[in-house]
């Protein structure tokens, strides 16, 4: 999938918010390194250094286009462009901190304890993933995939949310836990501008879909997705867009 940062930080400030309410609750600690999964364009990474100007903060992000934005946001940061599902650092972290990322990885039950294991003991595992896939935004993706003369490209893309729910991730991460914090919000995000719920989902899950249509078809897949979007999130009479959207955060602290 190409990421298109630009695309991606046109709602910087709403995407930003949950990055920062997850920063918050990691509690004060010596931390002398930091590795930020899915670190994206660098302006949560820029953030994490801030928080520990001394420790070795590294943003890992397999995006080449994301790693060079990363890279002018955020130079006192070491980048590494590398796949989240191959990641095998030589060392430990005191600090592992993924935002809106580990949702493009499957098999959840496997994946977090992995990444826990290259916490240190005592370090903290901090990790925030939408959880707005049943929400209309999402869910009429998938609507217009399966109806329209795209469908055979694009069905195998329609698939069950990848984030469950939190006892899930209680269940899986709490027996390797020292302390466990986990716990959802719903941000009521106020847009502007045309269609936003569009742009919002182009700039993630509706990527998906568009990098496999070209032309005439992929300009006739955004726009049946865009007036079935637009419906479902009319403006309101001050001409703004209401976006409600909900998202798991946790913070897990390995024993040791």
């Amino acid at each position: 999938m190409v990421w298109n940062p630009q695309q991606y930080l046109k709602f910087s400030g709403h995407r930003l918010r949950p990055a920062i309410d997850l920063l918050m609750r990691i509690p004060d600690f010596l931390v002398r390194s930091v590795a930020d999964l899915g670190a994206g364009a660098g302006n949560v990474t820029k953030l994490l250094k801030e928080r520990w100007p001394d420790a070795v903060v590294v943003g890992v992000e397999g995006s080449s286009e994301m790693v060079a934005a990363g890279r002018q946001a955020a130079p006192a940061v070491e980048w590494l462009q590398q796949d989240l599902g191959s990641w095998q650092p030589p060392q430990k972290y005191d600090v592992v901190y993924s935002n809106a990322a580990l949702h493009w990885l499957p098999d959840h039950a496997r994946l977090l304890p992995s990444i826990l294991e290259k916490v240190e003991p005592g370090g903290i595992l901090a990790v925030q993933m939408p959880r707005n896939f049943a929400a209309p935004s999402h869910l009429l993706i998938a609507e217009t995939a399966l109806n329209g003369p795209w469908r055979s490209r694009l069905e195998h893309l329609v698939m069950p949310p990848p984030v469950h729910e939190p006892a899930f991730y209680h269940a899986v991460l709490a027996p390797l836990s020292k302390n466990i914090d986990i716990w959802e919000t719903e941000y009521l995000q106020i847009l502007e501008g045309e269609n936003p719920v569009k742009e919002w989902t182009k700039g993630t899950w509706l990527t998906r879909y568009l990098d496999i249509l070209q032309g005439e078809e992929k300009a006739a897949f955004e726009t049946a997705y865009g007036e079935r979007v637009a419906k479902a999130y009319p403006r309101n009479p001050a001409g703004q867009t209401l976006f409600p959207f909900r998202r798991l955060f946790m913070v897990v602290q390995r024993k040791g």
